[in-house]
């Protein structure tokens, strides 16, 4: 990000975290105040990406479409929705931790809640981790209707939610998939989960112990309790064969464009 003359380090930064609380003040009464609110999980993703894989991309995203349309980067939602042995591998494996939906939906709600009312006029919630956004959407809902979104005068507050996967392109997909993509099903520790964190984090990244196998054969119908049978050893939903840096570059650039191109024309923020 390029320095500003005579304006602190920390108040250029995208991250809120490292705004002072007067700076912040002045900043989220502007006409155009708008935070991203990435949402992630702490989830297995297999014996060569991180418990923290799914709050880490979501970050990183946001940070980038943040100083690209002016906007400001809350913490992260660290901890996520329960994973699903058909999205996540199944929250029966050691490693995951993860919140019920009353848990999601209360944590999301107050944290959304408190940025509206004290001014926020947009807010963009990235998300990460497939299994949240449906809670995610219920506690925007909720904190649109404690900030009293709709009725009065004057501007009202705004809140997009999105998942990052949405904005990869048919293009992008022939190119980091040669051999033809798999489906986002069974996107789970797989190519573009690799190949973006080779780009981004590289020393979080153990590609020496990735390992090769068939993609996940699950049915077309949930099973309570999971059959743990079904999910690969791993834990990996489809093996991470093919995964580069240069793939993951490509990945983040054109996903980074193009939200940051929608959040900017949907809000009428510069971008």
């Amino acid at each position: 990000m390029t320095s500003i003359p005579g304006i602190p380090a920390a108040a250029q930064s995208t991250r809120l975290a490292h705004l002072d609380a007067h700076t912040y003040r002045d900043w989220a009464v502007g006409e155009h105040s708008t935070v991203l609110l990435p949402a992630g999980a702490f989830e297995q993703h297999g014996p060569h990406l991180p418990l923290g894989t799914d709050a880490i991309l979501s970050t990183a995203i946001a940070e980038a479409v943040g100083s690209r349309i002016g906007a400001k980067v809350a913490e992260p939602l660290s901890y996520g929705y329960k994973s699903q042995q058909k999205s996540g591998g199944g929250d029966h494996l050691p490693g995951t931790v993860s919140l019920d939906a009353a848990a999601l939906i209360g944590q999301a709600r107050c944290i959304m809640a408190g940025f509206l009312a004290q001014g926020i006029r947009n807010l963009v919630v990235l998300n990460g981790h497939y299994e949240n956004y449906q809670f995610l959407y219920e506690a925007a809902d909720l904190a649109l209707a404690d900030a009293g979104a709709g009725h009065g005068h004057g501007p009202q507050p705004t809140v997009l939610l999105l998942s990052y996967w949405d904005y990869v392109t048919e293009g992008t997909l022939a190119t980091v998939y040669p051999d033809g993509f798999p489906g986002w099903g069974i996107e789970h520790g797989g190519v573009l989960e690799t190949s973006l964190m080779l780009h981004l984090r590289p020393e979080l990244v153990a590609l020496d112990r990735a390992v090769s196998h068939p993609p996940a054969a699950l049915p077309r119908f949930d099973r309570l309790p999971v059959v743990a049978s079904r999910t690969p050893d791993t834990g990996c939903l489809s093996a991470p064969d093919g995964s580069d840096e240069r793939k993951g570059a490509l990945l983040f650039e054109q996903v980074t464009a193009e939200l940051s191109g929608d959040v900017a024309t949907e809000l009428g923020l510069p971008g």
